[in-house]
């Protein structure tokens, strides 16, 4: 017997023929389900709509509007994006084809580097593999099989990809005359590809490994209807102009030279300064809620990394020893054994818990040179780290403070929407499964208790502990990796941190490791493309620009200034010899909040004109109005 679900209407309906396939099964819906249906779900496990379920199966339909079916349908288009592709160059070879978020990719070796006029070319050839309708038909085949087809095909990498499948048999899928080896599923034919653009060109190395071949992948992306394409391709278009990569070069915040090493970054003053506002916030937000700040060195002794099971769990990460004196140091990772050293640096009572320790840590860690990524992806980076040192009974309701405290934070900075992960354990982990089980517990226990909505990240943990996870949405509705909460029940009996309990007996510490804005760098590259580098006027390196009409009211423009100043703005004095709308255009592409005109009527009145970037021109007002209204701004974090 096996049940068959239309999850979009309800319906279900029972069978007792096991033999007929998923399609067959769907046939007992109306047409309409059945049109817009690509794959089905067999207990959970999205699978071809000719696959057949066996006893005692849940069969669900997929459509291609939603997730899963878009990722069916968008892992067809990579096939046939690769029929395409080898169509048109014969001498290719093809790699791996998987869909994505958001798209699709597929990478080739192919001695001339693909130009963008090719993705024109592919694309045609794609619409005619589509209005040809070819089946997409699966086959098995002995491993044995496949890799001497692939080898006598010249497709290496199809090859060594089948070697490495541990099963006596794998399945080939074909569409017109590409095959190619692939564990499905796909949509029963070529045509079910509705609207698709390729998008970009880049290099990825074979199997993600900078000793092997370098292959070009193109990207692209499908949907399942023309509306949803041209949305996404506005957004992409929106997002390139925020780039952060592209503002901070324009708004001259940061900057990477390749003489000083790639994924290290360069503050310039006007970066600085903005990083200078958020650190002086963090700090004085972390002094209101009990938080002691401290700092540490950048490198420490090997044996300490030893002792902490980084080097055990994390040292591919790690950068190479140093020696120095007949010693091996290493450049810290991690901040939490430098912040141990400070806790165990006498004894320390119940009485005194929770002792939480924050520090503005640069750490190092290795990233393949093809991973960096601007701001989002470097070497070394700067956590706004914490570690909180607690009783068993505190540590709930230091969890959830935690998670308080970065919903605070990341509302401050303009994010409004997010969504919370609470990671599993990993493969390697250290501890027993024992408690692992009990620290994940805890940590939903809290989630639950606030009345905060989770989804689990299985395996999504480090290896010394689960972790709450907090993504946030931009402008756009991209998600990054925000705030981060974990659990360490690992650290604290490595290096015995104890304390003495009300009973005077000792005992281990309740140890929490938490980074609320990430990493400076990568909040900054958040941050910035956020608000498209038009940032909050709190943070804005300068606030206003006085300008004046003619040279005739350069002293009133400056006794403006000075008085902004008093008040407390960030502002600067465009006296240039120049025509005012050159001067306004300057200070739109600089994105400086308010242009602050001056002239005759100004300087006899004592008021000012003022436009704002975005609002235009917001009228006249007297100085000492302006003045009132910019304090109240930076006050309230606008």
């Amino acid at each position: 017997m096996i049940k068959i679900v239309n999850p979009r209407s309800g319906e279900s309906k029972e069978l007792e023929n096991c033999e007929i396939s998923c399609f067959e099964c769907f046939k007992n819906f109306d047409r309409q389900s059945l049109k817009k249906c690509v794959a089905a779900r067999i207990n959970g496990r999205i699978v071809d709509l000719s696959s057949s379920a066996g006893e005692d199966s849940v069969v669900e339909m997929v459509f291609a509007d939603e997730p899963d079916g878009l990722a069916v349908i968008r892992h067809s288009a990579s096939h046939v994006m690769a029929a395409a592709v080898t169509k048109l160059f014969p001498e290719v070879k093809v790699a791996i084809g998987p869909s994505i978020e958001n798209g699709f990719y597929y990478d080739f070796d192919k001695e001339e580097a693909f130009v963008p006029e090719d993705l024109d070319k592919i694309e045609r050839e794609m619409r005619k593999i589509i209005a040809q309708n070819f089946p997409f038909k699966k086959t098995m085949i002995k491993k044995e099989e496949a890799i001497k087809l692939f080898e006598e095909k010249g497709e290496k990498y199809k090859a060594e990809l089948a070697g490495n499948i541990d099963a006596e048999e794998v399945s080939i899928y074909s569409c017109g005359d590409f095959s190619d080896l692939c564990a499905g599923p796909h949509i029963p034919s070529t045509a079910g590809i509705k609207e698709f653009k390729l998008l970009s060109i880049a290099g990825a190395y074979w199997r993600g490994d900078e000793n092997r071949e370098m292959l070009q992948r193109i990207y692209g992306t499908a949907f399942d209807d023309k509306k949803s394409l041209n949305e996404y391709i506005a957004r992409l278009e929106e997002a390139k102009k925020r780039d952060h990569r592209k503002l901070g070069k324009e708004l001259d915040l940061f900057g990477f030279y390749e003489n000083g090493g790639p994924g290290l970054v360069y503050w310039h003053p006007n970066g600085a300064f903005i990083r200078k506002t958020i650190e002086d916030f963090w700090k004085n937000e972390h002094l209101k809620r009990g938080y002691e700040l401290v700092y540490t060195p950048h490198i420490a002794r090997i044996d300490l990394w030893k002792k902490s099971g980084h080097w055990d769990f994390y040292n591919e990460n790690m950068y190479r020893p140093i020696d120095i004196d007949g010693q091996q140091y290493i450049l810290k990772p991690m901040n939490c054994p430098f912040h141990i050293m400070i806790y165990n640096s006498r004894p320390r009572s119940y009485k005194e818990l929770p002792v939480r320790f924050a520090e503005l840590g640069t750490v190092y860690r290795y990233e393949r040179s093809g991973a960096l990524h601007g701001l989002l992806r470097v070497r070394g980076f700067t956590q706004d780290d914490a570690h909180i040192f607690c009783s068993h009974e505190q540590l709930e309701e230091e969890m959830m403070n935690c998670v308080n405290f970065a919903i605070f934070l990341m509302e401050t900075f303009g994010f409004k929407e997010y969504e919370i992960n609470l990671a599993t354990r990993p493969e390697k982990y250290a501890g027993t499964s024992e408690d692992w089980d009990r620290a994940e517990s805890t940590l939903a226990k809290a989630l639950e208790a606030a009345g905060l909505p989770y989804v689990l990240d299985e395996g999504g943990a480090v290896f010394y502990g689960p972790k709450i996870d907090i993504k946030i949405k931009d402008a756009l509705g991209r998600n990054w990796q925000g705030p981060t909460v974990q659990f360490d029940f690992n650290l604290p009996g490595r290096f015995d941190v104890k304390y003495k309990g009300a009973d005077g007996k000792e005992h281990l510490v309740y140890m929490v490791h938490r980074a609320l804005l990430g990493s400076m760098e990568r909040f900054m590259g958040c941050l910035t493309e956020h608000y498209g580098g038009a940032f909050p006027l709190w943070l804005c390196p300068v606030q206003a620009v006085v300008t004046p009409i003619t040279e005739k009211y350069n002293d009133y423009a400056r006794s403006v200034r000075d008085a902004l100043a008093a008040g407390g703005a960030r502002v600067k004095l465009d006296d240039r010899n120049e025509k005012i709308n050159a001067k306004i255009k300057r200070a739109q592409l600089e994105k400086i909040p308010y242009m602050v005109v001056v002239g005759e009527q100004e300087s006899s009145s004592g008021t000012v004109s003022v436009r704002h970037r975005k609002a235009g021109n917001i009228g006249t007002m007297p100085l000492e109005v302006f003045i009132s209204k910019i304090k109240a701004e930076i006050l309230d974090k606008i």
